[in-house]
């Protein structure tokens, strides 16, 4: 296998509603700081991938104009999954391991303002038996926090300190969207959303973009700052029928954990994304964290969700706090999918 590592990584302020930029706007807006921070420029590029979906834009191959945003003259290696942009790093990774190039860019971006993304999440679920009945997202996250409480591995408190610490810790990430400091008690005292969730458990509808540079240790001399290198990356998936597994745990999470080489070391920092609290709960477990390892430093999808970046956004914000001094081994992971369905785990691991 070859050494890969992160050597850059942008990403957007996550707003509420990105009124005055398009995709393409939004990441050029990021793209001069990506090659400028990372040592790297567009002619050592090797390959490019992006990760969206054409729901949120409302138009078919949206993913063709952003590549704009990267320059299309003269003509690059392109690539596009219709996932959250850390499967597009995977692919961008997966491409290096074939020798046939030493960089790559992921990049991916969603502005979910622009419809409702709680009714635009239906369509991801299984269409036959799922999604004729109407279940929002909220709804479907809702039965699964509910069978995590009936099976007593938490509790409606739980997922309320875990908003609360969320946002607080946000407060140190100038590109989160939802930060301060709020009252575990009050909280509880708020309305149901869809019971047990009320309105701190949900992420917030965001818009954003971002986007990395990945390369091979062949080239890495390029890089402007110390390299963070992928030591483990895997992703797998669990059933599309929410009846069919048992939602309080994530077998596939575990999997990917374990084939990504999550155990094989200390842990000290841990990204995971979590759209909706009780998830964290059900990810540190199927990850075996330990209680000492610091999870979500950025406030994690509760301070900021851009659809089909969250995950993309966890790795990069643990390069970022490797980057900071804040730990040297870390553990990123991405979800797609109803319930935790699907589950990439990527460890990455700073100077020795």
């Amino acid at each position: 296998m070859r050494k890969v590592a992160v050597v850059g990584y942008a990403q957007t302020p996550n707003v509420r509603s990105q009124l005055y930029q398009n995709e393409v706007e939004m990441l050029l807006s990021i793209i001069p700081e990506l090659y400028e921070t990372s040592g790297f420029n567009k002619d050592d590029i090797g390959f490019t991938c992006s990760g969206s979906t054409d729901y949120l834009s409302g138009q078919a191959f949206s993913f063709v104009m952003a590549v704009d945003a990267l320059g299309a003259w003269p003509p690059i290696n392109e690539s596009h999954v219709e996932m959250d942009g850390a499967w597009a790093m995977y692919e961008a990774w997966v491409k290096i391991q074939t020798g046939e190039v030493d960089t790559a860019v992921a990049f991916s971006f969603g502005r979910s303002s622009m419809g409702d993304p709680a009714e635009t999440m239906i369509l991801q679920l299984d269409p036959y038996t799922l999604a004729p009945l109407g279940p929002d997202a909220p709804a479907v996250a809702a039965l699964q926090a509910r069978a995590l409480i009936d099976s007593g591995k938490a509790t409606e408190r739980d997922f309320a300190e875990i908003a609360a610490r969320s946002r607080r810790d946000a407060k140190n990430n100038p590109q989160a969207q939802l930060k301060g400091d709020f009252d575990v008690d009050a909280l509880l005292a708020e309305p149901y959303m869809a019971s047990p969730l009320r309105k701190h458990d949900l992420p917030p509808i965001t818009d954003g973009a971002c986007a990395m540079i990945i390369a091979a240790e062949d080239v890495i001399d390029k890089a402007a700052k110390p390299p963070v290198w992928i030591t483990g990356l895997e992703h797998r998936f669990d059933s599309h029928q929410l009846g069919g597994r048992d939602l309080t745990i994530s077998p596939s999470t575990q999997a990917a954990g374990e084939a990504a080489g999550v155990n094989k070391g200390k842990v000290d920092l841990a990204e995971l994304h979590a759209p909706f609290s009780h998830q964290e709960i059900i990810l540190k477990q199927a990850l075996g964290l330990a209680d000492d390892v610091t999870l979500n430093a950025s406030g994690g999808a509760l301070a900021g969700n851009p659809l089909m970046c969250a995950g993309l956004a966890r790795i990069g914000e643990a390069y970022r706090q490797i980057q900071d001094g804040k730990g040297n081994r870390a553990v990123a992971h991405a979800t797609s999918g109803p319930c935790l369905q699907q589950n990439l785990v990527c460890v990455l691991e700073g100077q020795s």
